[in-house]
């Protein structure tokens, strides 16, 4: 299929600014398109108000807009209804709200939760604080041969009945689409609630919640061409009204007095504070332009770089690859036998090439893959076969200066 990469690349200001940087650190953060910046500019310019609070006219405009915004979103991930759309700071912050939420209403002391080896530190650390000193016990899915998820093993980790699966969507580290629907219909199956991080898989892929099944779903916006600072937490309304909120006041509250406070009704009462209102606003503009692209030209594009860039890399000797070119959502992580991540990233940050070295927040995988961590190479559909090219020749003579 054919792909307009020029005219796409265009609608992204950082470029121009930055015409003689390769960036390959997508996972980590996507750029913007001008659609992005100009609805927050046009939010702040003409729009500032506080939503839900006020009085005046300008307010009501403004609250207009926040929850277009979030209607906006319900319609993207085929929610229910628009309420089902928590706004969050980022996929970490839903998930502290989702696990501390849990305690009490659905999880206690002695059962289980289940999640895979692949998790960012967002899927674990959040259990730990939340939920592990107070008697919850966390399994987890181990790789296959391959680091894959093992479907095998996640079924008979399920005959310990766990209470939550919490699965990420793709692996942020390797790249790998884990097999969702799958892991969806088995933890229904033996009565566990599903959870799926989508922080890497929102963008590969559209989300139909309900055609999946979905009791929550979280990502967050600059991962999906949005502002930093916004995210979603999607649940089914029967799960969010079980939830107890993290944070208390502002918009929150039905009533308060000195003796107790009662909460607000859904959405309100999981979004304390004032709100980010033009990071909500922005991520509905990403989700717009997104819309307007060939969704479906924009990932073969990017599995045809991912593809010719693990074919180069294979040619180059010493390069062990940790991910696997097939079912994989555009990353390429990899060492350098003997050498050290940071040092072949530092050699090609050096020429110019953004990447990532590290564990990339996935500790706990790459202790089971006994490494130090890896030099991770995303891709992004503004992304060209000329860049690929480039990396790999910066890539050939990075190996070659470490090694001789």
């Amino acid at each position: 299929m054919d792909f307009d990469f020029s005219a796409l690349r265009q609608q992204f200001p950082f470029f121009t600014a930055h015409p003689d940087w390769i960036y390959l650190d997508n996972a980590a953060t996507l750029h913007k398109p001008q659609a992005v910046f100009d609805a927050m500019d046009q939010f702040y310019s003409h729009q500032n108000s506080n939503v839900h609070r006020s009085a005046h006219g300008l307010s009501q405009q403004a609250t207009a807009a926040f929850e277009a915004a979030r209607t906006t979103v319900a319609q993207f991930l085929n929610a229910r209804f628009p309420h089902e759309i928590i706004w969050t700071s980022g996929t970490t912050a839903g998930f502290n709200q989702l696990v501390f939420g849990l305690m009490g209403p659905v999880l206690q002391s002695g059962d289980r939760v289940l999640i895979s080896t692949m998790e960012h530190h967002a899927n674990i650390v959040p259990w730990h604080i939340h939920a592990l000193p107070f008697g919850v016990e966390l399994d987890v899915v181990p790789l296959t041969a391959e680091y894959r998820f093992d479907l095998a093993a996640f079924a008979e980790l399920l005959k310990r009945r766990p209470k939550v699966v919490s699965i990420s969507h793709v692996s942020n580290a390797l790249g790998h689409i884990q097999p969702i629907a799958d892991i969806v219909r088995l933890a229904k199956a033996a009565g566990a609630i599903v959870i799926l991080d989508g922080a890497q898989g929102i963008v590969w892929e559209k989300m139909d919640a309900q055609a999946l099944d979905l009791d929550f779903y979280l990502f967050s916006g600059h991962k999906l061409y949005g502002p930093t600072g916004s995210g979603v937490l999607y649940g089914k309304t029967e799960y969010l009204e079980l939830l107890r909120p993290l944070l208390g006041g502002g918009e929150m509250i039905k009533t308060v007095s000195f003796s107790g406070s009662s909460w607000n009704d859904l959405p309100y009462r999981l979004e304390a504070g004032t709100p980010n209102m033009a990071g909500a606003i922005g991520l509905a503009a990403a989700i717009v332009w997104l819309q307007q692209q060939d969704i479906a030209a924009m990932q073969q594009h990017k599995k045809a770089l991912v593809q010719r860039f693990y074919q180069g890399c294979r040619q180059i000797q010493g390069l062990e690859l940790l991910s696997g070119p097939t079912t994989n959502a555009g990353i390429v992580a990899l060492n350098l036998k003997n050498e050290h991540p940071a040092d072949l990233a530092t050699l090609l940050d050096q020429q110019k090439i953004a990447v990532r070295a590290g564990t990339h927040c996935a500790m706990p995988l790459f202790q089971a893959l006994n490494s130090k961590g890896s030099v991770r190479f995303s891709f992004a559909c503004y992304n060209s076969f000329d860049e690929i090219d480039r990396t790999l020749t910066a890539l050939a003579t990075a190996v070659e200066l470490l090694t001789e």
